[in-house]
């Protein structure tokens, strides 16, 4: 066997050095995998509470208001759990009145038509 000299650091030029790990800046990548970690529980916290709204309202018959509640109070306990932004705050709020308003329109609508 033959023994091969290192290379000089001219042949390294593709490797990174020992010291360079340290300083490499990667603030891109970490607000990148913190926006799809948001974007992941605004998806999976609403994606909880339409299931349980749906499931109460429709499938166990147990009335819009109680599917309702369960709608907000998972919203509250995701955004109070996870310090969530205003943004979160505003979209939830939003829903919860619209869905309020449709619990009460909707009954009134029926009541006339039937």
């Amino acid at each position: 066997m033959r023994f091969t000299p290192a290379r000089d650091s001219e042949e390294n030029h593709d490797m990174a050095q020992t010291g360079a790990q340290d300083s490499t800046n990667i603030q891109d990548q970490r607000e990148t995998f913190h926006g799809f970690l948001v974007a992941a529980l605004w998806i999976g916290s609403h994606l909880a509470q339409w299931v349980a709204l749906l499931t109460l309202a429709f499938a166990i018959n147990d009335g819009w208001w109680s599917g309702w509640l369960a709608f907000v109070v998972i919203g509250i306990g995701v955004g109070v759990g996870f310090r969530m932004s205003g943004a979160y705050w505003a979209a939830q709020v939003a829903q919860w009145v619209l869905l309020g308003l449709g619990g009460l329109i909707v009954p009134v609508i029926a009541h006339m038509v039937g």
